[in-house]
């Protein structure tokens, strides 16, 4: 399995493993799919200039997978402004061999949310001062080695919701610094944002989630939007804190 952060090029694929390689071919006509264009613009725009890097870790169930996780973020944050303004770290885990197929979006959830307190447990730096540590703070947001981030997940249980759905869970992590950089030209900024939205609603077979919002908004909820569910349902309470406590503890 390829170790730190790829960087996508014809030659380097012949090293990947098959399931990386297969995973990353997925993503690939996913991004560059005209017919049914996936609704994140920048995304495409990153995937487009290779300004996106790629990470493969383990089962998500396993311990290790949260190591190697923070290890890639860590590369990843130290290089990230080299990459260019439209970068992110795309994470693929590896595929569930054993009840890939039966595993809901609630229990990815529940992964998902282990990999994030998992990942606080180990991150060698302070939280960042001027972030708060509440989910429940309107300007709270997931940090790491001193960075802020913005948080997406998508799994293979999501179906209805197929801007949310890959054949194995995957995460992109994008630096708050990309967001308020595409942020600067706020008329360009609100247009992309309207035609994700028209995107969106052709892509998902149910409505945009009521939980997609604004960063700062007082009724915005980051957390929130990091794990989208199949429905309109939400988490009432954050469950991050809760899950780096169990972390700890195993440790």
């Amino acid at each position: 399995m390829i170790k730190g952060l790829y960087k996508d090029e014809a030659i380097l694929r012949e090293h990947l493993d098959n399931w990386e390689r297969t995973t990353l071919e997925k993503f690939e006509a996913k991004m560059t799919d005209k017919e049914r264009p996936f609704p994140c613009i920048p995304a495409t725009i990153g995937f487009s200039t290779n300004q996106l890097r790629y990470g493969f870790v383990d089962d998500p169930r396993e311990l290790s997978s949260i190591y190697e996780l923070g290890r890639l973020l860590e590369e990843f944050t130290n290089k990230s402004k080299d990459f260019g303004k439209y970068t992110s770290l795309i994470v693929f885990y590896k595929v569930l061999v054993e009840g890939e197929e039966t595993y809901s979006v609630e229990q990815y959830e529940q992964l998902f949310w282990q990999q994030l307190g998992g990942l606080s447990a180990i991150d060698g730096m302070e939280w960042p001062e001027d972030i708060p540590t509440d989910p429940h703070d309107p300007v709270w947001e997931f940090c790491f080695h001193g960075e802020k981030y913005f948080m997406y997940c998508a799994t293979p249980s999501h179906e209805n919701r197929q801007s949310r759905h890959f054949d194995t869970m995957m995460l992109a992590i994008t630096p708050r610094w990309v967001l308020q950089e595409f942020g600067k030209n706020e008329s360009h900024a609100k247009n992309i944002k309207k035609q994700i939205r028209k995107r969106l609603a052709k892509y998902d077979s149910i409505d945009n989630h009521p939980d997609l919002n604004s960063y700062g908004s007082e009724d915005n909820f980051e957390w929130r939007q990091y794990f989208l569910r199949d429905d309109d349902t939400s988490l009432s309470k954050c469950p991050y804190h809760r899950f780096l406590k169990l972390f700890k503890l195993d440790k």
